[in-house]
C-alpha cells in the first residue's frame, strides 16, 4: 500500500504517476490551529483529459523546397534549354540533393535524365553543378533555406540530355596518358608482387583517391577555353600518379607527352580545381610538381624494379 497523501495523476504520456500534494492546513506542521484529519481518503482525480488526446502526435507542417533543374531534350532540337521547377516536401525526402532528384524522377517527372550509381561519393557518376558549385549530388546536403536550388549539368561540356554531360573528350584524354602500370624489367605475371616501400607508397596519398568525376576540370577556365588541347586538372593528376609511382618505369616517356604549350602549361594556377574537389584533393599541387619535373627543378622520382613475396 502507498501513502494516502500521494495521489494518482496522468503524466501526459498515458501512464500513471504518484505526485505528492501541496502542503495544506491539515498538515501537522502547518501553523493553523485546525485539527489534523487522519486516514483521509484520497481526492478524486480531476484530470479529465482523454488519453487519446494525450497520445495524439502532431503532424509536421510541410517543409517545401523548390528545385530548378536544367532541362533539354535532344528529341526536341528546336526547343531551347530551360529551367523547370519542382516543389518537394523535405519532411518526406532524404537529406542529400540526389535524394531529391530521385524523388522527383520517381514521383513527379519520369522523363528527367541524370547519372547516379553508388550514392556514397565513390563512383563520381552524379557530378553536376549545384547552386553554382561543381560537386557530387550524393554528398551535397540540401540547403534548408527557402531559396530555390538551381541544378545544372557540369559546365562547358556538351549535354546529352538534361543533367547528363558528354564525357567522350574527357575519357579520350584519360586514355592518352596510358593509365596503367608500364614496366621495362621483365616480370612474370602472377609470380611475385612488385616491391614498394612504405615511403614510396605515401607518395601516392592524395593522388590515388581521384574518382574522375570531372568536377575539377569543368571548373577550370583554362579547360573551358582549350579542352581540345589542354588535358585539365583531373587527367594531369592521374598522369602524375603514374610518374611518381615507384613501380612504373616509363617516367621519361610519360613526361615527353607534355613537351608542348597546351597539354600542361595552359594551367594558370587559378585554383578552382582544388576548391571544388569533392574528395578534398589538390590537383593544382600535382600540376605544379609536373611543371618542376619538366623544368628540371625536381629530380626524377626513384624507381624500384625488384619484386617480393612468395611464388603463387
Amino acid at each position: 500500500m502507498f501513502d494516502s497523501r500521494f495521489r494518482n495523476r496522468n503524466d501526459g504520456f498515458g501512464s500513471r504517476v504518484r505526485t505528492k500534494p501541496e502542503r495544506t492546513a491539515t498538515c501537522p506542521l502547518a501553523t493553523s490551529a485546525a485539527p489534523v484529519t487522519k486516514n483521509k481518503a484520497p481526492e478524486a482525480d480531476t484530470n479529465t483529459e482523454k488519453p487519446s488526446m494525450v497520445r495524439q502526435v502532431r503532424e509536421k507542417k510541410p517543409k517545401m523546397k523548390t528545385f530548378s533543374i536544367y532541362r533539354w531534350n535532344p528529341e526536341e532540337p528546336n526547343k531551347k534549354p530551360y529551367l523547370q521547377d519542382y516543389n518537394i516536401d523535405l519532411n518526406d525526402c532524404g537529406p542529400m540533393v540526389l535524394d531529391a532528384i530521385i524523388k522527383i524522377k520517381n514521383e513527379n517527372d519520369p522523363t528527367l535524365a541524370f547519372r547516379r550509381s553508388c550514392r556514397e561519393g565513390i563512383c563520381g557518376s552524379c557530378s553536376m553543378n549545384i547552386d553554382g558549385r561543381n560537386t557530387l549530388a550524393c554528398i551535397c546536403k540540401i540547403d534548408d533555406s527557402s531559396k530555390p536550388s538551381k541544378i545544372y549539368p557540369l559546365p562547358h561540356m556538351y549535354v546529352i540530355k538534361d543533367l547528363v554531360p558528354d564525357f567522350s573528350n574527357f575519357y579520350m584524354q584519360y586514355k592518352m596518358i596510358e593509365p596503367y602500370l608500364k614496366r621495362k624489367t621483365p616480370t612474370k605475371i602472377g609470380d611475385k608482387q612488385l616491391f614498394q616501400t612504405e615511403e614510396d607508397r605515401r607518395k601516392l596519398d592524395g593522388v590515388y583517391e581521384c574518382i574522375l568525376c570531372a568536377c575539377c576540370s569543368t571548373s577550370c577556365p583554362s579547360y573551358w577555353w582549350n579542352s581540345d588541347k589542354y588535358l585539365g586538372p583531373a587527367i594531369l593528376l592521374q598522369a602524375y600518379k603514374w610518374i611518381v609511382d615507384s613501380r612504373d618505369e616509363y617516367t621519361e616517356e610519360r613526361l615527353s607527352q607534355f613537351h608542348d604549350t597546351f597539354s600542361l602549361y595552359r594551367c594558370h594556377t587559378i585554383m578552382n580545381c582544388t576548391k571544388v574537389c569533392p574528395k578534398g584533393l589538390n590537383p593544382a599541387k600535382a600540376i605544379g610538381e609536373l611543371k618542376m619535373l619538366m623544368g628540371g627543378v625536381r629530380s626524377l622520382p626513384a624507381k624500384n624494379s625488384s619484386t617480393v613475396g612468395p611464388t603463387y
